[in-house]
C-alpha cells in the first residue's frame, strides 16, 4: 500500500489520474449480519454494535478500499424520527461514532474518511428547500468537528435534492461527490442523466456519478450519460460508480426495491468475483477514476476491482495474499479437475448455474414508479405489508436412493 505519509486528498488523486478504489455495502451486509433493521436501513449500529461496524470498515480497507464511508446511511433526524426505531439514540451520537469508527480503521491503512448525507423523507413530503438543507448542514457541521476528508451526498432520486445537498456541503470548503440512484432513464421527475449531472456539478460538485440501485451493467451505461452531458454543457467532473452487487436486467427503471426478491431473496442474484473484474475494466475503459460498490458488495467484490486494476494502481491489496490471482491458489488442490480451474480463461467464460430447480430467468417487478412514497404516521406499524406471490412456492419430494 502507499505510504499513509503520501495520503494526499481525493481531488488530488483523481487529479493524478490514479484509480480511486471505494468500498462496498453496509446497511444490507450488517442487516444480513443481525445489526441493522431491514426496510428502515438506519444506521444506529454505528453505536450499538460498533464491533460489527469497525470490522465490516476493515475488511473493505483490507480488500483494498481507498475509501471508507461513514455508516450514516439515512440518518437525516427526520428519517430516524420516521422509522421509529430510534429512541434514545440521536442523529448526532450516530454521525460521531461512525466518524470515529472509520477514521480508526481508515487510519491503519493509507485510506479516506468520506462523510456521507443522503435523501430526506421531508423533500418527497412538502420540497421545503430551506428545511432539506438544514437536515444536510446539521450533519455536515457533525462531520466537519471529526474532521473527514471529504463528503458524499449519494442515494438521491431527485437532481433537485441532491443539488441542495452539494450546495451545503460544498460550503465546507472541502471535495464533494455527488451520486444518484438513477437509471438511465434519469431522474424521478424525468430529468435524464445528462442533465442530472450538470445540475449537480453547478451546484458544486466535484465528483458525480451513480451508486446502489442498478447492476453495474445499467450504472456504467448511465454514467457514461452523465459525462456526454458535460461535455455538451462544456464543464468538467470526475466520474464515480458504486453500483448494486447483483443483477437486475428485468428493472432498469425502478430498481431493485421493485424486485420480488428484494431484500430477502437477493442472494441468487449475486455477483459474482468474475462479473466484478468485467465490471471494473468497464468502468476504467468508460473513463471512470472512482469505482466501488453499494448494496451487494461484500469485501472479495472490493478485491476483485483491486486485482483486475492491478497495474493502474501498482500494488495488491493485502486479502489477496492466499487468494493469488485468477484462482491461482487452485494450483495446489489434490483433484485434478478443480486444478484445471486455476486459470483466468475457465473464468471468465463460465456461465454460473443457479442451482435451483424450475428457478426463472427473470422476475416480474412490482412497478410503483408513478406513485411517490408518502411519509408514514408515527402511529402506523413499522412492518411492511408482504408481497402478494406470482407463484405457488415449489413443492419438493424426496427420494430414498439406495447406496
Amino acid at each position: 500500500l502507499p505510504p499513509a505519509s503520501e495520503k494526499h486528498g481525493l481531488w488530488g488523486r483523481l487529479n493524478a489520474g490514479e484509480v480511486v478504489v471505494g468500498d462496498g455495502g453496509m446497511v444490507l451486509q450488517l442487516e444480513r449480519r443481525g445489526y441493522v433493521k431491514a426496510g428502515h436501513w438506519t444506521p444506529e449500529a454505528a453505536v450499538q454494535h460498533p464491533e460489527a461496524v469497525r470490522q465490516l470498515h476493515r475488511e473493505f480497507l483490507r480488500a483494498g478500499a481507498d475509501v471508507l464511508q461513514t455508516f450514516t446511511f439515512y440518518c437525516s433526524e427526520d428519517k430516524l424520527e420516521l422509522s421509529g426505531n430510534v429512541t434514545d439514540i440521536t442523529g448526532t451520537q450516530i454521525n460521531e461514532a461512525a466518524c470515529d469508527l472509520a477514521r480508526e480503521v481508515a487510519d491503519e491503512g493509507s485510506a479516506l474518511v468520506a462523510g456521507c448525507v443522503s435523501q430526506t423523507p421531508c423533500y418527497l413530503e412538502n420540497h421545503n428547500e430551506a428545511e432539506v438543507k438544514s437536515l444536510f448542514k446539521k450533519q455536515m457541521d457533525e462531520f466537519l468537528k471529526k474532521d473527514i476528508d471529504f463528503f458524499i451526498a449519494e442515494f438521491f432520486r431527485y437532481a433537485e435534492e441532491a443539488a441542495w445537498a452539494v450546495e451545503v456541503l460544498k460550503t465546507s470548503g472541502k471535495t464533494v461527490g455527488a451520486t444518484m440512484c438513477i437509471s438511465p432513464h434519469g431522474d424521478m421527475s424525468g430529468l435524464p442523466p445528462g442533465d442530472c449531472a450538470v445540475r449537480l456539478v453547478k451546484a458544486g460538485a466535484d465528483i458525480v456519478g451513480v451508486n446502489c440501485h442498478l447492476d453495474p451493467t445499467a450504472c456504467i451505461q448511465t454514467v457514461k450519460l452523465m459525462r456526454e452531458g458535460l461535455e455538451r454543457a462544456g464543464l468538467k467532473a470526475h466520474l464515480m460508480i458504486q453500483p448494486l452487487g447483483c443483477h437486475t436486467p428485468e428493472c432498469n427503471l425502478t430498481g431493485y426495491i421493485s424486485l420480488p426478491e428484494y431484500p430477502f431473496a437477493l442472494e441468487c442474484r449475486s455477483l459474482t468475483r468474475w462479473d466484478v473484474h468485467k465490471y471494473a475494466r468497464e468502468a476504467y475503459e468508460a473513463g471512470i477514476r472512482y469505482i466501488g460498490g453499494c448494496c451487494g458488495f461484500e469485501a472479495y467484490h472490493i478485491r476483485a476491482i483491486s486485482e483486475e486494476l492491478r497495474a493502474e494502481r501498482g500494488f495488491l491489496p493485502p486479502a489477496s495474499e492466499k487468494h493469488g490471482l485468477w484462482g491461482a491458489a487452485l494450483e495446489m488442490h489434490t483433484k485434478p479437475w478443480v486444478r484445471a480451474r486455476a486459470r483466468r480463461e475457465y473464468w471468465e467464460n463460465l456461465l454460473p448455474a443457479s442451482g435451483r430447480p424450475r428457478c426463472p430467468s427473470m422476475a416480474k417487478p412490482n412497478l410503483t414508479s408513478g406513485s411517490r412514497p408518502k411519509r408514514k404516521r408515527k402511529d402506523a406499524p413499522s412492518s411492511h405489508q408482504p408481497l402478494r406471490h406470482r407463484r405457488a412456492p415449489l413443492k419438493f419430494r424426496v427420494r430414498t436412493i439406495p447406496v
